[in-house]
């Protein structure tokens, strides 16, 4: 397949999401290219590249070209051979699981339990299912400098200067008690491995110098400065301000689509509409935020 120069970026006139062609990122990107998508990732928030065709080699380069990749802890449903990608998969194989089947099946920001938090996620769909003629297994997202872009002024005012704390055993502990978990419990190693941080909740996007609301219900488990009870409140307050349905946008997988998406400005769900027997299989990459923070474990802007 030949592409023509430069990459085409249609937007979808949505809350959220942009569709870029004419670029085969099978191949390395120049310092435009890299560029150009950094400025459309904050623009709208939801990349697709539809038909590609990636190795989980060209996934990670491709990946690596914005920000240091993540590489699990836990060691749990990485590729063999390429540890920062992860599979996404419910596929069973001679009775072991090829991937984390409930991954990110609740609302949540990923990596904002981290002091060096997450620029992106880039994810590869080669397994897709459906039903009766119907793609299932979308990923949802919601706008989340839209949804600060529209705080009553009252909360605004109390958020201001205010951190947020972000807490990994949440979500994991959050997921281990859904019907049919197959996630065991952390260890103790792995859970000192990802000790509780702290976000500003009103947030500088790093590539719109925009204010997002940096808060999510899969990690936020208080408000600096604030009593239990009023922390919570406010918690839920800002949790049923995000779940408006004009910041929601749903994306509809096609397989060998890439998905990138801004980690900062949205918050995301995987919608688990499909049963064990409908094959899903994704391939990802956790960008973090080191292009604009510097390299992970160095002191940054977010944390004065």
């Amino acid at each position: 397949m030949r592409y023509s120069d430069p990459m085409q970026i249609t937007p979808t006139r949505l809350t959220l999401g942009a569709r870029v062609t004419d670029l085969d990122v099978s191949r390395p990107l120049n310092d435009a290219q890299v560029a150009q998508i950094i400025q459309a990732l904050g623009q709208h928030g939801v990349l697709e590249f539809p038909e590609q065709e990636l190795s989980s080699a060209q996934l990670r380069q491709f990946s690596a070209c914005f920000g240091e990749l993540f590489v699990s802890p836990g060691g749990r449903a990485q590729d063999p051979e390429f540890p920062e990608v992860m599979i996404l998969s419910n596929m069973v194989e001679n009775g072991v699981a090829l991937g984390l089947p409930d991954a990110g099946q609740s609302w949540h920001t990923d990596m904002s339990y981290m002091s060096m938090i997450a620029l992106s996620n880039v994810l590869y769909g080669l397994r897709i299912p459906q039903r009766d003629g119907r793609v299932l297994g979308a990923t949802q997202f919601r706008n989340m400098h839209a949804a600060c872009a529209a705080l009553p002024a009252a909360l605004r005012e109390r958020l201001h200067g205010r951190f947020g704390i972000h807490d990994f055993n949440k979500f994991w502990d959050m997921m281990r008690a859904r019907s049919g978990s197959t996630r065991g419990p952390l260890s103790p190693e792995e859970r000192a491995k990802r000790p509780p941080s702290r976000h500003p909740l009103l947030l500088s996007h790093p590539i719109t110098g925009r204010e997002v609301l940096y808060a999510n219900p899969g990690y936020l488990v208080a408000i600096e400065g604030l009593a239990q009870d009023e922390s919570d409140a406010l918690i839920e307050a800002l949790f049923a301000h995000q779940m408006r349905d004009e910041f929601l946008y749903e994306f509809t997988w096609s397989p060998r689509s890439l998905l990138m998406w801004d980690n900062i400005g949205t918050i995301h769900n995987a919608v688990a509409d499909y049963g064990p027997h409908e094959p899903r299989y994704i391939k990802r990459c956790q960008v973090m935020a080191t292009r604009f923070y510097g390299p992970s474990g160095t002191s940054h802007p977010l944390h004065p």
